[in-house]
């Protein structure tokens, strides 16, 4: 019994550490690509001349679009995987691909043409409530947050996994975060600034650009280009 102990010790540390590093990728991979910091220039110009009421109310239709539609990619992500007969390294390499792309205009300070494009933003001022499109979707859950989410789902062995409740708690988390952030969007951007905002951005860009670049080299590692360490 002496002896299993410090097995079963290392094996229980293991764990541990694999469920905060799946834990902690999960969740700034989501994050970064949400990225509600980058979304208050836009959220700002939509909700301009609205009361406070009406941008906690769309900014809460916002988190909560993006909240729904993350959560039901990360649900089904194995059926369609298995639908259309996709592996996890193709994905990933078309994953990586998207996410370099983000990652690279972050690093400019500006949002990608995948989760904004050009005339966006005016035209949902016209809308009388754009909390669910635009701004929902694609400005926060855009195709890089969820490829980011099917990547994820396809390294996940069952839904019922711990995996999965990390995946699921780190789109709560953020979506939870974007609210707020959203909703105090006039006072984060006042407190931070301009500048600051585009600092945190880039940060996040160049984040995103070395988790991109990680998901390209799995991918091609496993499908057998790259050898094996």
């Amino acid at each position: 019994m002496l002896l299993t102990n410090p097995a079963a010790a290392a094996l229980n540390e293991l764990s541990q550490a694999s469920i905060v590093r799946f834990s902690v990728l999960a969740l700034s991979s989501i994050f970064f690509l949400v990225d509600p910091f980058a979304a208050i220039p836009s959220f700002l110009a939509i909700t301009s001349g609205a009361d406070s009421a009406r941008r906690r109310r769309m900014a809460r239709k916002g988190a909560l679009t993006c909240f729904i539609v993350l959560t039901c990619f990360a649900v089904a992500g194995q059926l369609i995987f298995r639908m259309f007969g996709i592996t996890l390294p193709a994905f990933e390499v078309a994953g990586g691909l998207i996410l370099l792309l983000i990652g690279l205009d972050m690093l400019e300070a500006r949002r990608s043409p995948t989760q904004e494009t050009y005339g966006d933003t005016e035209e949902a001022a016209a809308k009388e409530d754009a909390g669910i499109v635009p701004l929902g979707i694609p400005m926060l859950a855009g195709p890089g947050a969820i490829s980011s989410v099917m990547v994820l789902v396809g390294q996940v062995p069952t839904i019922w996994g711990w995996q999965m409740g990390a995946i699921l708690g780190s789109i709560t988390i953020t979506a939870i975060v974007t609210y707020f952030v959203l909703a105090a969007a006039g006072r984060v951007r006042l407190f931070m600034g301009d500048t600051g905002i585009r600092i945190l951005v880039r940060i996040m860009g160049l984040l995103l650009v070395a988790l991109a670049m990680q998901y390209f080299v799995n991918g091609l590692t496993d499908l057998g280009l790259f050898p094996r360490h």
